[in-house]
């Protein structure tokens, strides 16, 4: 089986992710989104589509054709049933093509940060997957589109959604401590100054929480093709 990984050239690990969905029989052809003019794939040549996290916002002018060219990607692959997992950057293209917003939020999220299910729709295996401490960076936030169910948010934005066979986290489930060390050097060095945020402890808190978070993440992969990808309705 193949998934179609969406991420920017500089950033497509995915991580805890792609070890569960390797060990469930996936491999990955990467559409690196600066190069989205030369993108030969179609959501018909894969079963599964997954769209990653970004330094972007979905909204900065300077990169409206490559968000573009992905928002419509991800909404043919949406529209024709092939399942769709949408991280951070990648859930907040999909709540833009789905008839959502995104916007800037008033305090960000860096770190590891809880989420809570929703008491009405985030319940029963999704309350299980979903609650808990979920690694963040991110500076902007979705609503929920219309028709979507919400399943979880935080102190501070919505969390998850699902519409169909697609699933949106604005949280990291596949970050390892190889991601957060790339994603805390150069810039990101300097974000977390400005925030307050020791790198050290980061790194070490992502260390000593790594076994409970692979599975964890683990079992939201296998909830999300079980589940959410054999959901009959768009």
């Amino acid at each position: 089986m193949r998934a179609a990984l969406i991420g920017n050239r500089s950033d497509t690990d995915p991580g805890l992710v792609g070890h569960a969905l390797r060990r469930r029989g996936y491999s990955f052809v990467e559409l690196a989104r600066e190069d989205h003019a030369t993108w030969e794939l179609s959501p018909a040549d894969v079963d599964l589509v997954v769209s990653l996290g970004s330094s972007w916002s979905t909204y900065w002018p300077e990169f409206e054709r490559e968000t573009a060219t992905e928002r419509g990607f991800l909404l043919s692959a949406h529209g024709s049933g092939v399942p769709v997992l949408g991280i951070c950057f990648g859930a907040q293209q999909l709540a833009t093509a789905l008839g959502g917003t995104v916007s800037r939020l008033h305090k960000h999220e860096i770190g590891w940060h809880e989420v809570s299910a929703l008491p009405e729709n985030g319940t029963g295996r999704a309350a299980e997957i979903l609650a808990g401490q979920w690694f963040q960076w991110h500076y902007d936030g979705f609503s929920v589109p219309s028709g979507a169910t919400a399943l979880a948010h935080s102190a501070v934005s919505p969390q998850a959604f699902r519409v169909g066979r697609t699933l949106a986290v604005q949280f990291h489930p596949e970050a390892t401590e190889s991601i957060v060390r790339h994603w805390s050097s150069g810039d990101g060095a300097t974000e977390l100054v400005e925030a307050g945020i020791d790198r050290e402890d980061l790194l070490d808190r992502t260390r000593r929480t790594m076994d409970d978070v692979r599975s964890r993440t683990d079992t939201l992969v296998d909830w999300f093709l079980r589940d959410v990808a054999q959901t009959h309705e768009n």
